[in-house]
């Protein structure tokens, strides 16, 4: 049961940070490449939105490393009240960065290129999205069992990390 435990954590936490490294790497290949043919998807906003982005995915990687390291060294599986702080802290930095994104967006609409928008809401809706799953509700199901589950309950559950900070004490 451990090492099942701990597969699926080390399998979260090297898919987030797979996809934290990925997500940088094709940004710079696509500066390096594309850039040139289309300035505005570079703009500070859309750098602001894809750092958003970043942010947030470097908490999972973060979330999930602590976890995968407690099942690991047998530890409790629970995060202590120190870290949940931390993540509590995260949360309200990611409001006020998604607040800011927000204000950005309709700052913008109606007088940037389409370029902006398009490109600058799907990486803010990504930004969000992650931010939905990590602190709020589940959002990610990828097995077909996880899938069944999904199916068979009402709405989607708490994500762990919801759970673990409704329930630290104060």
């Amino acid at each position: 049961m451990k090492k099942n435990v701990e597969k699926k954590l080390f399998s979260l936490m090297s898919g987030e940070f797979f996809a934290l490294v990925m997500f940088a790497f094709l940004w710079v290949l696509y500066i390096n490449i594309l850039d040139t043919f289309d300035a505005h998807l570079t703009s500070l906003e859309n750098i602001y939105a894809f750092l958003l982005l970043e942010f947030i995915l470097l908490q999972g990687s973060i979330y999930w490393y602590l976890k995968w390291s407690k099942v690991k060294h047998n530890k409790s599986y629970h995060l202590s009240q120190r870290q949940l702080h931390v993540f509590r802290w995260f949360r309200r930095i990611n409001v006020l960065l998604l607040c800011i994104g927000l204000f950005i967006y309709l700052k913008n609409i109606g007088y940037s290129p389409i370029t902006f928008n398009g490109f600058y809401l799907f990486l803010y809706c990504f930004a969000l999205i992650e931010y939905i799953n990590y602190y709020h509700l589940r959002l990610s199901y990828l097995t077909s069992q996880e899938l069944k589950e999904l199916l068979h309950q009402k709405g989607f559950r708490r994500s762990i990390l919801a759970r673990e900070l409704r329930n630290m004490n104060n």
